[in-house]
């Protein structure tokens, strides 16, 4: 999939939970396309993370593959130069993947933006996902839809929801 990333002359952000994984990421690709890839992980200082980002976001001259740890990458970057996402392996918590993708998806960009979430049947990562497609039905009923879903309860069903519990109060 970078190949044709690549060869597209567009970009990828590559996320991984671990940094030891992203140092052989890197040290792969690399060797792979014969180009420098660029790792955030939470070794990098903030200067050097800085300079990363300006390269990244460059334009022509840019690396094409930015590789970042989840928890060094996921927050407060703007990587507009990249409109590919990939999810080496996954994380817990959606809202954590979805901060880390949402460093493609800020103002500023002017592509569409593919994410790429690699999972292997039958393996931790599997359940993981299944797990965050549970969570994120949840909270889409929960919190995404509004307060629309409020209108669409029964009596009865409004009544257990506002109603204390009888294990609640103690006799």
């Amino acid at each position: 999939m970078l190949e044709e990333v690549i060869a597209e002359d567009e970009r990828a952000l590559v996320f991984s939970q671990f940094a030891e994984m992203g140092e052989i990421l890197r040290r792969h690709l690399q060797e792979t396309f014969g180009r420098e890839i660029l790792f955030l992980h939470g070794g990098v200082t903030r200067k050097q993370r800085d300079r990363m980002v300006e390269r990244f976001q460059d334009g022509d001259a840019a690396p094409p593959v930015f590789l970042l740890s989840l928890k060094a990458g996921g927050t407060g970057l703007n990587l507009t130069g990249a409109n590919h996402v990939f999810h080496f392996d996954r994380w817990w918590n959606p809202a954590v993947e979805n901060q880390a993708t949402d460093r493609a998806f800020r103002i500023g960009q002017t592509r569409n933006v593919q994410v790429h979430k690699f999972i292997c049947a039958g393996t931790l990562e599997d359940k993981i996902d299944e797990m965050i497609e549970r969570k994120k039905q949840i909270s889409e009923k929960a919190v995404g839809a509004g307060e629309g879903w409020l209108t669409e309860l029964s009596t009865r069903e409004l009544k257990e929801i506002f109603a204390l519990r009888k294990e609640a109060v103690a006799e």
